[in-house]
């Protein structure tokens, strides 16, 4: 997932692309920002895409920086919050080594460190931890892997949507699935795309100087795995990881 494949997105990224903000049905993610925000604060929304959280964020900050890799949806982003004043709009690629970045009280960031590059992905992780200020806090959510194996699980014990779902694959493209998910990268419309253990995430964020101090599931239907779930399946839910962490260096 490099700029090439954003930049091809943009234009159909309300159609293709997860809302994040839609599903979270028990506003989890926005009570966690809510709770963090101050009228004197600087926010960073990281990975902003087409602004659907700069709404969220505009009123409960000061300044809000939205940075994203792609040109375009920084472009579509601006073209739907004109009315938004106080909002700076950056194209930043957070897996670049000399990226320089304002200092802000709070970055948010929610599914956007998503390459299956294991390089590119630690360069974010530096540079997410480096764009906050001492004491600062990280909104972060991401894929859950625990999720994507349960969601494969049911799949197959019960062969919902069965023709979907490949019972067998070629050996050259087994080995590659094999190796992707020995990272963690599980595909997501035939796209290599990383999923996180929660024990993966704290010790992630420890590297970089962030402890963590809340980690909770943003639940999701499974409507959003499989596009007829039998009318008994319902709890557990399959869902993403939201993460609260403090920057302590």
């Amino acid at each position: 997932m490099d700029r090439k494949y954003w930049e091809k997105m943009a234009p159909a990224y309300n159609e293709e692309i997860f809302d994040v903000l839609y599903n979270d049905k028990k506003n989890i993610i926005r009570k966690a920002i809510a709770k963090l925000a101050r009228p004197s604060s600087t926010v960073i929304d990281v990975g902003c895409a087409v602004g659907k959280w700069l709404p969220i964020l505009s009123p409960l900050f000061k300044k809000v920086v939205a940075i994203d890799i792609s040109e375009k949806n920084l472009e579509t982003a601006k073209n739907n919050y004109p009315q938004l004043a106080n909002i700076e709009y950056l194209r930043v690629n957070m897996s670049f080594a000399t990226t320089q970045l304002p200092k802000s009280d709070v970055a948010v960031c929610i599914n956007a460190i998503l390459t299956d590059s294991l390089k590119k992905r630690n360069i974010f992780f530096s540079n997410l931890a480096e764009c906050l200020k001492k004491e600062g806090s990280l909104i972060l959510v991401v894929p859950s892997l625990e999720s994507w194996l349960c969601t494969r699980i049911i799949q197959n014990h019960w062969q919902i949507d069965k023709k979907l779902f490949a019972e067998k694959i070629a050996d050259r493209a087994a080995a590659k699935k094999y190796t992707n998910l020995l990272q963690g990268n599980a595909d997501i419309d035939n796209v290599p795309t990383k999923h996180y253990l929660r024990e993966e995430l704290g010790l992630l964020l420890s590297r970089e100087g962030l402890a963590m101090r809340e980690c909770e599931k943003i639940e999701y239907t499974w409507h959003t795995e499989f596009i007829d779930p039998p009318g008994w399946l319902t709890e557990p839910r399959p869902w993403d990881w939201m993460v609260v962490a403090k920057k302590e260096k």
